[in-house]
């Protein structure tokens, strides 16, 4: 798939939070965020999967314009701020209750990406019970559970340690060998270069620079292309 955005700005009230943003995006590749809080990247994250409407400008999603031919990307997981789910219900039951919506991930599925994120299935702990960590690694497995084209991830590493960011980088690269196009952004400007293989910086609602990282920079213990 790709995503060609053109002009795309949103003003809040007086405020313009995104200032004519052009992007190409497009599957098998991991794209980076990167600037400070209130830079606009978030808010880029939500005008791309449908949770914003431009106030400018168009969103191209393989020919169909969001918000215009279909109000949300057909096939898109989603980590945006902090992860949120029902208190009194098991991890298994929280992705249960979401893979109904759509019927795209059965019993099978879920355990399988519980495992992934390194969740126990078989944990009969309540979210409210879960640490940080433990409700991080849930609210990506929720996003990557249906093998989505698009995945958007907000900060994915926070509150995981090493061993959890490891085994992040390894599910983002493994997705995108798959052939997803997957957004991150990340205030760790090592894990960024890291994961990324494209990276745009954002600054008061504006891409101020773009620049492709060579697999040198990637670093960490991940194979690279």
């Amino acid at each position: 798939m790709y995503i060609e955005v053109k002009g795309l700005t949103k003003r809040i009230r007086k405020a313009t939070v995104l200032d004519h943003i052009d992007l190409y995006l497009e599957s098998g590749r991991i794209y980076g965020l990167r600037g400070k809080n209130g830079s606009g990247k978030t808010m880029l994250m939500r005008a791309l999967c449908g949770l914003i409407s431009p106030s400018e400008g168009t969103i191209d999603l393989n020919g169909e314009i969001l918000g215009k031919d279909l109000s949300f990307p057909r096939s898109v997981g989603v980590l945006i701020e902090n992860p949120s789910f029902l208190g009194v219900y098991t991890g298994f039951d929280n992705l249960k209750l979401l893979a109904s919506i759509q019927r795209r991930a059965g019993d099978e599925d879920i355990r399988a990406v519980l495992e992934t994120v390194g969740l126990d299935p078989q944990d009969k702990r309540k979210y409210r019970k879960y640490s940080l960590g433990m409700k991080q690694r849930l609210g990506i497995a929720a996003a990557i559970m249906e093998r989505p084209a698009l995945i958007l991830l907000d900060e994915p590493i926070n509150a995981l340690d090493e061993k959890g960011i490891t085994l992040v980088r390894g599910i983002l690269h493994d997705l995108k060998e798959e052939g997803a196009l997957i957004l991150v952004a990340c205030h760790d400007k090592e894990e960024l270069d890291a994961l990324s293989d494209e990276i745009f910086t954002l600054e008061n609602g504006r891409i101020v620079d773009h620049c492709i990282v060579e697999p040198a920079e990637k670093g960490g213990d991940r194979d690279v292309e």
